[in-house]
This record gives structure tokens, sequence and C-alpha cells, in this order.
């Protein structure tokens, strides 16, 4: 073997190895995203339903008394049920922010009742779901951050080339579809 052909051997074997670990590297950065983006929506599963299961409650203790607003209720009620962690992401992120609407319209109507502003219970639950929208709103943004991290690094060389290999496709962002924002029209009358 000549030096010349030595050498030769040994810039391709170099470059072989230098292709792989950049191949090795970029497809265990992309399964990491990809986890990082099922974790990141487990965290708001997890809050979606803590949220979905106070509801209740403070339907249960408002309901008496609020009997002008039971459209309010009903809303509220109605949405809790229509969310469900095997839809798709679209549909569960419209739900839960048509869901927050829906919360936060009662949280003003119950602001007209001081009998019912005044009770520990109700306090209370609006307080811990006003700490879960908060946690939601936190989670939503890193599942978001997690989803362009994501789609950018697939979208980029070397990693467009593993991502058709390997069909990996863009994620979808946790933002809600218009049409499911719009608020329902309630008539605020005191009681």
């Amino acid at each position: 073997m000549t030096p010349t052909s030595l050498a030769a051997g040994f810039a391709v074997g170099l470059l072989l190895f230098i292709l792989v670990f950049l191949l090795v590297t970029t497809y265990n950065a992309i399964v990491a995203l990809r986890q990082r983006i099922d974790k990141a929506w487990a965290n708001i599963e997890v809050a979606l339903k803590q949220r979905h299961d106070e509801l209740p409650n403070l339907v249960a203790a408002v309901r008496g008394v609020m009997s002008f607003e039971q459209s309010v209720l009903e809303q509220v009620t109605r949405l809790r049920a229509a969310w469900s962690p095997d839809q798709p992401v679209r549909r569960q992120a419209a739900t839960s922010e048509a869901t927050t609407a829906a919360v936060r319209q009662l949280f003003a109507v119950v602001e007209n009742y001081p009998t019912l502003k005044s009770q520990a219970n109700v306090q209370s639950l609006q307080a811990e779901i006003e700490r879960l929208e908060g946690v939601i709103a936190d989670r939503r943004e890193l599942y978001n951050d997690s989803v362009y991290r994501y789609n950018t690094r697939i979208a980029q060389l070397p990693a467009v080339l593993l991502a058709g290999l390997f069909g990996w496709t863009s994620r979808e962002f946790f933002k809600a579809d218009p049409a499911d924002l719009e608020r329902p029209d309630v008539a605020l009358t005191a009681a």
C-alpha cells in the first residue's frame, strides 16, 4: 500500500465516520424532541383533566343561586363533557380554549352575586380553577415551544433527510379554531 492510497483510505474512513456520527446525533436529537413534545402534551392533559374535575364542583356550588344564568352553567357543563384526550390536538385545543372562555364568563357572572362571591367554597373553587388555567397556559407555551423546535429541526439539513426516511412530519401547535372561540350570548340579569 502506498502512502497516497493509505491517506486516501484514511480520509474516506474519516469522512464516513463523520457522516455516520452526524446522522446518529441528528437522529437522537429528533427522537429527543419528539419525546419532549409527547411529554409536554401529557402535562397539558393532566392539567386539563384537573380543571375538568373541578368544574362540576363549581357548577354545583353556584347552580342554586344563579337561576337566571343557567345558559352559562350549561355552556361550562357542555364544554366539559366535550373534552376528550382521544381527540386530535387541534380539537382538544379548541375545546380547551372555549372552556376557558366559558369559565371566565362564569366568573364574571359570579361577581354579580355578592352572596355567592363571598361563599368560601366558591372562592376556593374559583382560585383553584384560576390556578389551573395558569398552569395550562404555561404548559401550552412549553408544548408550542417544543413543537416549534421540532418542526424547525426536521426542516433543516441533515435532519430533513432523516425526516423523509423515517416519515417524521411536522406537529400541530396548540391553537384553537377561531370558530370554536366565539362567545355565546348570555344575558346577565341580577337575581
